[in-house]
């Protein structure tokens, strides 16, 4: 075992417990009552100066432990509105009112709850080893991740003015990789993520007079074709981006033509250059779409969200890194190349002028792998983030998460 771990600590075997509480439990982004109040609960019993409602519903706990650099410890608390279909005795059944008033099943599809529990087992671990290690702890447990809105939300709310400023930032998410295996990549590592909402104006008609209408469902599908040409025809191929049109609604009877139209797009990019290039046709081929067709207002483009590029500073992924290779060996830690997932942890690190180190650290059987890294077949038949079928292997993620929190503060704290 690496010196970054003391071996004579071992994981609380509360923690189970409280992971199964927050996996039935779960709630929506900004929602995060409950699970804020047990978080608060917890880092008091640890002896955490902790502040509530950071944010709306996050929490902060600090620990200070003599002079040293001060390291910020992140997890965010936010469930999905997914119905979950796990099975297990502890599945969430909960629902819940989502920003547009509708009621949503929920569920922690994308392992937060994981996140929340071994954060709260990593503090554990550095209270009792204070004797080793010299510095201020900085814990942050973030609301609304999926909302793309919790970090800024939280630095919004005075984050860096109200609590120390860290000199690093650390965090981790699981994926759908062998348990016991960690991956990061160096520089942009996760893509950033703009969602749009597009209104598309017609005039309706019955179905038998089309030439009464301007029909929004042929301009919506003019549109849709169009966007489409964009990653393909007006980027290099050596960029990356993905455009996805998820969602189409427009009417809700097969003779009736409707008044409008609506589009949700969601776009992920690693350039800024070719984000704003993207954006501006995406703008452009809406707008010309209602324009050809004779649209008697033009069509309005509205942000739903927007996850900023996660970028891992070189230097800091691997000085953690080499910490992790130490425990674990060579072959459990990898780069799995960028990734097209997003994350708002790096609103944190670029607010506090801090390096970034965040990594994926994997959470299903290790026996259904072959290979182990991004190449085994097995990643297209495990469940991934976000899936109703996604749990991560409990017993043999918790401890290592737990662990790999604690080895990489410690790899960033001063020596006692």
């Amino acid at each position: 075992m690496a010196s970054g771990m003391p071996e004579n600590l071992e994981i609380d075997p509360a923690l189970f417990g409280l992971y199964k509480e927050l996996h039935a439990h779960p709630e929506l982004g900004f929602q995060e009552q409950r699970t804020a109040a047990l978080v608060a609960e917890r880092l008091t019993e640890l002896d955490f100066d902790v502040t509530t409602g950071v944010g709306r519903t996050g929490v902060v706990g600090v620990l200070s432990n003599g002079p040293g650099p001060t390291v910020l410890l992140r997890a965010d608390m936010d469930g999905l509105p997914v119905r979950e279909d796990t099975g297990l005795d502890y599945a969430s059944t909960e629902t819940a009112t989502d920003e547009e008033g509708r009621t949503v099943p929920i569920s922690h599809a994308c392992g937060h709850d994981m996140h929340t529990t071994r954060l709260i087992g990593a503090a554990g671990v550095l209270t009792r080893s204070q004797d080793s290690w010299a510095g201020t702890l900085v814990v942050v447990f973030q609301p609304a991740e999926e909302l793309g809105a919790g970090a800024q939300a939280m630095v919004d709310d005075g984050l860096f003015d109200r609590f120390p400023v860290p000199d690093v930032v650390l965090g981790q998410h699981v994926a759908p990789l062998p348990a016991g295996k960690i991956a990061g990549h160096a520089g942009p590592a996760y893509a950033a993520s703009d969602s749009l909402r597009v209104r598309l104006v017609g005039r309706g008609a019955h179905g038998s007079m089309p030439q009464n209408a301007i029909d929004p469902v042929v301009m919506a599908a003019d549109t849709v074709m169009r966007l489409q040409t964009i990653v393909s025809r007006e980027i290099s191929g050596t960029d990356v981006a993905v455009l996805t049109v998820g969602s189409l609604h427009a009417g809700d009877a097969a003779n009736v033509i409707p008044r409008e139209a609506e589009l949700q797009l969601n776009l992920r990019t690693y350039d800024p250059a070719v984000r704003d290039h993207i954006l501006g046709s995406i703008e452009r081929i809406v707008r010309g779409a209602a324009t050809t067709a004779g649209a008697p207002e033009p069509p309005s483009i509205t942000e739903i969200e927007r996850f900023p590029v996660v970028v891992n500073d070189p230097a800091a992924l691997d000085k953690t890194f080499g910490a992790f290779r130490e425990w674990l060996g060579d072959d459990n830690v990898f780069d799995p190349g960028a990734g097209a997932g997003s994350e708002d942890v790096g609103v944190l690190a670029t607010s506090a002028g801090a390096p970034l180190s965040y990594w994926l650290l994997g959470c299903a059987n290790p026996a259904l792998f072959t290979t182990g890294d991004m190449t085994d077949p097995a990643l297209r038949s495990v469940p991934s983030n976000h899936s109703p079928h996604f749990a991560p292997d409990l017993e043999a993620t918790l401890p290592v998460g737990v662990r790999a929190l604690a080895v990489a503060a410690r790899t960033w704290f001063a020596r006692a």
